[in-house]
């Protein structure tokens, strides 16, 4: 009989890790659609910059399991599990147009390095190619 509580116990915690990891997930982006170049015509809310909390690099927001880490300066997306961090991908230029997260650095005071010059590049296509 203790075996069946203790399997019964192990599931539901790996169905509450499932459901917390799946939370987090769902919240990192709350948008849809705007896939093609210029980005518009999305629905949903864009990253609030203000739900996390600002630190040397970038932006750190707590999630139930997985946290999520941007950090400014070379543009990366990172996730954080038990202290260890997962590099996940460079923002890309939708995640730029949408969200703005140069923006949000530079109203912080972070720096924004790499962020800001491929930021440039993607205004200077949507400047030279899309509106011509």
């Amino acid at each position: 009989m203790k075996k069946v509580y203790v399997i019964s116990a192990l599931a539901v915690v790996l169905l509450l890790l499932v459901v917390g990891v799946a939370i987090d997930f769902m919240s990192f982006d709350r948008t849809k659609g705007g896939y093609e170049p210029p980005y518009t015509g999305y629905t949903g809310e864009p990253v609030n910059w203000n739900e996390g909390r600002v630190t040397e690099i970038g932006f750190y927001r707590d999630g139930y399991i997985v946290d999520t880490i941007f950090n400014c300066t070379s543009g990366e997306i990172s996730f954080n599990v038990i202290g260890i961090d997962f590099p996940f991908r460079k923002v890309l230029e939708r995640g730029i147009v949408v969200h703005k997260p140069r923006e949000a650095c530079t109203e912080r005071g972070v720096q924004t390095g790499i962020l800001i010059e491929f930021s440039k590049t993607v205004s200077s296509f949507f400047a030279n190619n899309l509106y011509e």
